[in-house]
């Protein structure tokens, strides 16, 4: 009589760990090379047609994007950190092109908010932005644009959402 043993079962294969990716082939890489690149021309072009240079840009363009803003907003709409909002917050306002009322919610705050001249340069501005979109995403076909700007959309949302639980 033979007494069937179990057999043991096979040692499942090693996996290979992939090869890792050049660091250039990286899609954070590569992202934040777009980013580094597109500050360059985008920099000489705000300075060149609004004379502001990209910091403030940024700043007066989230200010008439989303006013009035509280230098904390200022910071999160303008994609800075809010050492950089209040600073440029306050040149904006030097050059009279934003003014800082208090707070109607919080009387230690502040809000920022247009002067008519910060509202026809904002204007000038935004001609600035669109022809620079334009431009970065011209070698794409108008459904490859729109496929871009939806998975773009997506991954900020996503990353965002990582942001938060991150804390």
């Amino acid at each position: 009589m033979t007494i069937d043993r179990p057999t043991a079962s096979p040692t499942p294969p090693r996996r290979r760990r992939a090869a890792p990716r050049a660091l250039g082939d990286t899609f954070t890489h590569r992202l934040h090379t777009l980013a580094k690149l597109t500050d360059k021309v985008t920099q000489a072009a705000y300075l060149a047609e609004t004379g502001l240079p990209l910091g403030e840009g940024r700043c007066l363009a989230a200010v008439g994007a989303f006013a009035p803003l509280s230098v904390k907003d200022l910071a999160r709409m303008a994609n800075v950190d809010k050492g950089q909002a209040s600073r440029a917050a306050q040149v904006l306002v030097d050059k009279g092109l934003v003014v800082k009322t208090p707070c109607t919610q919080d009387a230690r705050g502040v809000e920022l908010r247009f002067t008519s001249e910060g509202a026809a340069l904002y204007a000038r501005l935004m001609e600035v932005v669109e022809r620079r979109n334009q431009e970065i995403v011209g070698c794409l076909s108008a459904a490859e644009q729109a496929q871009f700007d939806a998975l773009l959309s997506r991954l900020v949302t996503h990353a965002r959402g990582l942001a938060q639980e991150r804390g």
